[in-house]
């Protein structure tokens, strides 16, 4: 009877602490509830809409880039794309596979998705291949159920409708890669392009835009269920340029196949019409993507398709230097306008002698005529008398041997030595030939087309440094403002000292005996004034000196001289300012002086035309 008393008092004890454990947990579930149900509710609420809701951004459409009269030169146009979302498929290498099912797959393509993929988060959309064709986009979407983490996008995608014209001043635009990386939450966008070459590189802030934003609603495993709001981005800063896309077009039709260059500026403004150069490329193959064979063809050419020539190649600037000696002599005060060097086709200076390109000589000639006829003899004596440093001095306050500011990427600075520079770069003195040498522009001397055009600008303008540019508008970060009137500093020379060169470049094109008499302009009120140039890129020896130094069709290409020609027009007024070199083309004045005479008319034409205009319509 005892142990069941105590039996019953224990089971008693052991049910009253089992239902104060219950009671306990029930509490304290309860309590765990009520304070996620309730105090917890509205952090919740939050985190579940999170998981539901998806917020994206929207790539802004890119501005567009329009030549000086509104002509578009690069627009953007309709992109269908396919992305996958690496973690919404069974496996990348799985999806990828069955991708290839269906669209064409390059170990090219596999590889840079696997990369992306690494560097990404794996919820970042990954864009597999654009430039879809309604037939491909058609495929996808019918085996959509097999193909987990796949989706097609409508994106919007660089089109440059002119192709190869105006390609080196507009570049292009690609993918961004690594080094890329800004911070900017756009370039983590799939397909997002950014520039790298051109204007599309110097502008691509502003013309990149403010993004937009997606919100839409999504299932357990991420796929999109809805859109629910959506805010489009803020398009790029559309860019007006200086060109003038149908000059354009015709310096480049009139360069041909040539490996050359074009440059026309306003004297006054610095506005660049015309930046030709040939050959060139379509920048539309950059933004679908390069074939290796197609790289290999554009890298290897010898006549470097990809080169803006005008602001990247450089060149001996031959006998158009002489027009920058030829002021630093009058400067220095070593040479009068009426002074004489007798030239008998060569000069001696030591054992060596330095030849005329006139074998019988010029005579006596002045600066007048010495500049008509490019008598080296003549300005390998004012060279001499006027020292490197002063010619590199004036060389440089006219736009040569250094960058001209120009808003374009890979501006070379090209070259104009003095003794310092030789002694600093090669660790040498500077021996008095190389001054007579460089004093008719060859040796060390180069320029690029554009600082050749720079000059003759500077020289036409009356001394004023004018900067040149492709930007219509001041483009500052992300906006654009008008460009202000210009005020350049000057030259700091005198003004009858520049009128004198003037005027001997005004006997060269037009006065007979001129070295571009043959390609001078012959209409009332379109006469230029110019300076050819012929610029070895061989040693001729003094054995084929002694039997006939060979002419530039009986050599291979590559060795060849260059032909140069610049001028500025019209004479009366002038307004533009144009430099041409045609690489490894032959003389200046049979070659290149005919093409700066002909794209100079069509450049006064037009201005006529556009002065005209106003006139004849109010006269309707």
């Amino acid at each position: 009877m005892y142990h069941d008393s105590d039996r019953s008092k224990m089971f008693t004890r052991r049910a009253a602490m089992l239902a104060g454990g219950k009671t306990a947990l029930f509490g304290a579930l309860v309590a765990r509830m009520y304070y996620l149900q309730v105090i917890e509710a509205d952090k919740y609420e939050m985190a579940a809409r999170d998981n539901r809701i998806s917020m994206r951004l929207l790539a802004p459409p890119r501005g567009l880039i329009l030549d000086r009269n509104g002509v578009a030169m690069a627009v953007n146009q309709h992109n269908y794309q396919v992305r996958v979302i690496a973690e919404q498929a069974p496996s990348l290498d799985y999806t990828l596979d069955a991708l290839s099912q269906i669209i064409t797959l390059t170990d090219h393509d596999r590889a840079r998705i696997h990369k992306e993929a690494k560097r990404r988060r794996s919820f970042v959309p990954i864009t597999v291949r654009e430039n879809l064709s309604w037939e491909e986009v058609a495929r996808i979407e019918v085996n959509a159920p097999d193909l987990p983490g796949v989706l097609i996008e409508v994106g919007q995608s660089r089109f440059y409708p002119l192709e190869s014209l105006g390609a080196h001043i507009l570049g292009y635009v690609a993918a961004v890669s690594e080094a890329d990386m800004t911070g900017d939450p756009l370039e983590e966008l799939p397909g997002f392009r950014i520039g790298k070459a051109g204007v599309e590189r110097i502008y691509d802030l502003a013309m990149r835009g403010q993004a937009g934003a997606s919100s839409v609603e999504v299932n357990a495993v991420g796929r999109v269920i809805n859109e629910l709001e959506r805010k489009e981005g803020e398009p790029g800063v559309d860019l007006a340029l200086t060109l003038d896309i149908r000059l354009q077009e015709y310096a480049a039709q009139r360069l041909g196949e040539e490996s050359a260059s074009v440059v026309v500026m306003d004297i006054h403004t610095g506005d660049l019409l015309v930046m030709a150069s040939t050959p060139s490329f379509d920048p539309n193959a950059f933004n679908r993507g390069l074939t290796h064979d197609e790289w290999k063809e554009l890298s290897t050419n010898p006549r470097s398709p990809l080169q803006n020539k005008a602001i990247s190649g450089t060149f001996a600037p031959g006998s158009t230097f002489k027009l920058v000696v030829a002021l630093a002599a009058l400067e220095a005060g070593v040479i009068t306008p009426d002074q004489t060097v007798l030239c008998k086709g060569h000069m001696e200076l030591g054992p060596i002698k330095f030849h005329c390109w006139k074998k019988g000589g010029h005579g006596s000639v002045d600066l007048h005529n010495a500049i008509k006829g490019s008598c080296d003899v003549y300005f390998y004596e004012i060279a001499r008398r006027v020292g490197i440093d002063k010619i590199a001095e004036v060389a440089n306050r006219f736009g040569l041997g250094t960058p001209t500011g120009v808003d374009l990427p890979n501006e070379r600075p090209g070259l104009v030595p003095n003794r310092a520079w030789k002694r600093k770069s090669l660790k040498q003195p500077w021996h008095p030939g190389e001054t007579l040498i460089n004093g008719i522009g060859q040796g060390y001397c180069l320029t690029t087309p554009l600082q050749l055009a720079v000059m003759t600008a500077r020289l036409a303008n009356g001394g004023f440094q004018v900067v040149p540019h492709v930007a219509r508008d001041l483009i500052v970060e992300k906006s654009a403002s008008a460009r202000p009137e210009p005020a350049w500093p000057s030259c700091g020379v005198s003004q009858k000292n520049l009128a004198l060169v003037r005027k001997g470049m005004f006997a060269v094109s037009n006065e007979p005996g001129g070295t571009a008499f043959r390609a001078r302009i012959e209409q009332d009120g379109m006469w230029l004034s110019g300076k050819t140039g012929t610029a070895q890129v061989r040693r001729i020896t003094l054995r084929e000196r002694e039997q006939g130094v060979k002419k530039n069709e009986e050599l291979p290409w590559k060795e060849r001289d260059h032909a140069l020609f610049v001028a500025y027009a019209p004479e009366e007024k002038p307004r533009y300012a144009i430099a041409v070199v045609v690489e490894h083309g032959g003389g200046g004045s049979a070659v290149a002086a005919p093409i700066a005479r002909d794209i100079m008319i069509e450049v006064q034409k037009r201005e006529r035309a556009r002065a005209a205009a106003p006139t004849q319509g109010g006269a309707g």
